[in-house]
């Protein structure tokens, strides 16, 4: 069986970065940037006013103060939106309010606060007692002082967040070039399988898979594509599959199916309508992993069973959407400290375990049952840890990697 490190190599040779595309940026928000974005112009465009007061010269009140206040004579009201159209000279002042562009030859502000005007009443007055000196630059947002033209604000491959978004905005960038989301077919396999709306009957299950991959692939910036419920007859896979292929599927998820029983129809379908490349890997849980192309598309039929099923998804079709995204197929781990004894059989193992914070460290501790088919096991898990291949026993005390999913410091 190939080793997992090796079996991702292959599937991972296999896949290239999408093309890009361009959206809106109402609907950017957790897409990946498709290209650099550099600034065409500074931001703030102009020096403007970060309080409401008067535009002043500084000199002209460096020897103000309550007890010996300076009178200027106030030219011209600049509010918010509004271009100053006077040159405020020596002895005078413009009134300003927050963001207007600051109007020439002033180089401060004086908060109305620090004046004889209680507040900014409607009407401009003419004149102005300055009861507390300021310095050049004081309360002056100065041009390009958050970002200067040419600088470039966001980087290719960014996943952009709400701030991202608004820094775009602020720079004129209406339009944004975004990584295409990689479309991921998803079909479940089998005759025992029924929908959760409808009843259960001696020897049906209802198909969990069906759920939450769809869910995975658009936590992993994936569109699924949701092709329902393949029976196990050779006709039924081959029109599942045939139909991923014309919605221009990316990548094609399968599970159930593909392990050695009697009805397990889809290594033989995929065969005949493309490849198979391997079949087996050296995990657990997880073992029965195909994967094969069918006309240049990735292929993976992962196990049935949901927890396998969760596990193979997180270690391989996870790194290949990110791949097509144009992101790092790293999956970031932390170091834990077994705070309980654990075994495996000898494979690459990815037991289901609940991360505590103990005195600085973190700690992990089982979930409890590690079979395949106990979901709960992962409903109740922080993370998955990794015990390498090759060991059997795991001690209490051990540090070994987690790859954490909801643990958080």
């Amino acid at each position: 069986m190939l080793a997992v490190e090796e079996a991702l190599r292959r599937i991972l040779a296999t896949v290239q970065p999408l093309h890009t595309e361009t959206i809106g940026l109402h609907e950017a928000l957790g897409r990946v940037l498709g290209v650099d974005v550099q600034a065409s112009y500074d931001l703030p465009p102009f020096d403007n006013s970060s309080m409401d007061g008067f535009a002043v010269i500084a000199t002209d009140v460096a020897g103000s103060s309550s007890s010996n206040p300076v009178t200027l004579h106030v030219i011209e009201d600049i509010p918010a939106g509004k271009a100053p159209h006077m040159t405020v000279r020596h002895g005078q002042a413009a009134r300003i309010m927050t963001g207007a562009p600051m109007p020439a030859g002033a180089d401060a502000v004086v908060p109305v606060e620090q004046t004889d005007q209680s507040r900014m009443s409607p009407e401009m007055p003419a004149s102005i007692k300055v009861v507390q000196r300021v310095k050049q630059g004081d309360y002056v947002r100065p041009i390009g002082e958050d970002i200067k033209r040419g600088e470039t604000v966001l980087e290719k491959g960014q996943v952009l967040r709400p701030a991202d978004l608004g820094v775009l905005a602020g720079l004129g960038v209406s339009q944004v070039a975004v990584m295409a989301r990689p479309k991921v077919a998803v079909i479940s396999n089998g005759d025992e399988l029924v929908l959760p709306h409808e009843p259960l009957t001696p020897g049906k299950i209802r198909d969990m898979n069906s759920y939450f991959l769809p869910a995975l692939i658009a936590e992993a910036g994936g569109e699924p594509l949701l092709l329902g419920i393949a029976r196990d007859t050779a006709e039924s896979v081959r029109e599942k599959l045939t139909l991923a292929v014309e919605q221009g599927a990316n990548l094609i998820l399968s599970s159930a199916g593909v392990s050695v029983g009697a009805f397990d129809v889809v290594k033989t379908v995929l065969d005949e309508m493309g490849s198979v490349e391997f079949w087996k890997v050296n995990l657990r849980p997880g073992k029965p992993l195909t994967f094969g192309q069918i006309q240049g598309i990735c292929f993976l039929g992962l196990p049935g069973n949901p927890v396998s099923a969760m596990v193979t998804f997180d270690v391989f079709a996870r790194p290949v959407i990110r791949k097509m995204l144009g992101l790092s197929v790293e999956m970031p781990t932390r170091m834990a400290t077994m705070g309980e004894a654990m075994t495996s059989d000898g494979r690459m193992t990815f037991a289901r375990v609940r991360l505590t914070r103990e005195n600085g460290d973190l700690v992990a501790y089982s979930t409890g049952n590690q079979s395949s088919g106990v979901i709960s096991s992962m409903v109740k898990a922080d993370g998955l840890l990794i015990i390498p291949e090759g060991v059997r026993e795991v001690k209490m005390g051990d540090r070994l990697a987690v790859r954490p999913f909801r643990f958080e410091d």
